[in-house]
């Protein structure tokens, strides 16, 4: 088994920070390899075929190689891993660009046709990768590195370290990678928005104002609630069912209710809940729930509440929210990507100390003081990945506690 190159450079400045790399044809050529870290995505050639847009790149020529002379290729050619290969043999000279695509569209695309520019994130996803290694590399570096005659780990199925390093990954975004996501998002209508996909648990909400600055949503609390089965009942109060002896599902009115609130309904009964909601470009303060008898710190909020609806797999906000920028924060547990997940290179040894100990503890027959000894190595080298991927700063730190009552002198 080959080494992996993960802790080595391979791309070009250029194709590194433009997603473009270039090749001149001999007359006799067909064939072009691609050298990305990125691989190729080919659907096909044709730009009238649906299936054109699933391509990550567009290739270009050029005879001269001058700006403003390539023209994008659309000939018929195929594309296997990183290998471009077009049917037609290409004249002596002729410049050939691949270029991924890139939210600007790259440098190769013709000015007076926009279609022709390669419009998309693929370079940009790719900023930043030296950061990481990805999972398979982890697994690959596992069995060259730990597994072999005279090394702790003699012989493994490589499916087993697949699992385990799953499974590390899981457990080390929960609380040590940095594996925070984000999404913008506006609130519509139904004053609903679906939960993503890699969605484990969520860390902050917040609504982004006209000067782009984050205002903290928080939970309803006590204040409402999403039921997780709403049965339509009989006249006795008996829920109902159909021809499958399953019960028939209604809607819910709690929700329907909380999402028709607003300030015009609201009773100042202290009994009721009134909130300080946002009207136009005013504050509008009305007899706040908890005030008559002192203010519940839990209900001290003008920026609006949501709830998770586990019913409907949605996150629910409440009427003063609608149609505002959001941003939902949000924990994915690292495995969005299969083998393609990331594993920050300041925790990779941490996740190969995991995977040591998960196989030799699962083994019969093994030394106590062997299993005992790993995962001292495991918890060690876990606690400082959490150090290293903590991100402190000392300036940083200094410059918000100069607000404080007394001086950091250094």
């Amino acid at each position: 088994m080959a080494i992996p190159d993960n802790g080595l450079i391979t791309e070009t400045n250029r194709q590194y920070y433009e997603g473009a790399q270039s090749f001149l044809a001999n007359g006799t050529q067909k064939t072009f390899t691609t050298t990305f870290d990125t691989d190729l995505v080919f659907g096909s050639y044709d730009p009238s075929n649906v299936n054109y847009g699933l391509n990550n790149f567009k290739l270009y020529t050029s005879p001269n190689g001058y700006p403003g002379t390539f023209v994008e290729y659309t000939s018929s050619y195929s594309v296997s891993g990183n290998v471009i290969t077009t049917v037609a043999t290409l004249n002596n000279g002729t410049y050939v660009v691949v270029q991924l695509k890139t939210l600007d569209g790259g440098n190769y695309g013709n000015w007076s046709d926009p279609a022709s520019f390669a419009y998309g994130n693929t370079v940009e996803n790719n900023y930043g990768s030296y950061e990481y290694i990805t999972l398979n590399d982890a697994v690959n570096n596992f069995m060259i590195a730990y597994v072999g005659n005279g090394k702790l780990v003699s012989s493994v199925k490589k499916t087993d370290v697949i699992f385990h390093a799953k499974r590390g990954l899981q457990e080390f975004s929960y609380d040590t990678l940095k594996s925070i996501k984000s999404q913008e998002l506006t609130i519509p209508h139904n004053l609903n928005v679906v939960i993503p996909q890699d969605y484990v648990n969520y860390v902050r909400m917040s609504w982004i104002d006209h000067h782009g600055v984050k205002h903290i949503i928080y939970p309803t609390n006590n204040l409402t609630i999403d039921p997780s089965a709403t049965p339509l009942q009989d006249d006795n109060g008996v829920p109902m069912q159909d021809n499958f002896d399953s019960n028939i599902e209604g809607t819910s009115i709690t929700e329907r209710r909380w999402k028709k609130n607003n300030t015009e309904e609201y009773s100042y009964d202290a009994t009721d809940f009134v909130g300080d909601w946002y009207n136009g470009d005013m504050w509008v303060q009305s007899a706040a729930y908890g005030r008559r008898y002192g203010m519940d710190p839990q209900y001290a909020n003008i920026n609006g509440y949501f709830t998770i609806n586990e019913r409907e797999g949605k996150i629910a906000f409440s009427s003063n929210l609608i149609g505002r920028l959001i941003v939902l924060e949000y924990v994915s547990d690292g495995l969005a990507y299969e083998m393609d997940s990331r594993i920050p290179k300041l925790a990779e040894e941490a996740m190969y100390a995991y995977i040591l100990h998960a196989i030799v503890s699962t083994r019969a027959n093994q030394p106590e003081y062997l299993v005992q000894r790993l995962k001292q190595e495991k918890s060690a080298k876990l606690r400082n990945a959490k150090i290293r991927l903590s991100n402190i700063k000392l300036e940083e730190i200094s410059q918000v506690l100069r607000g404080q009552s007394k001086w950091i002198k250094h």
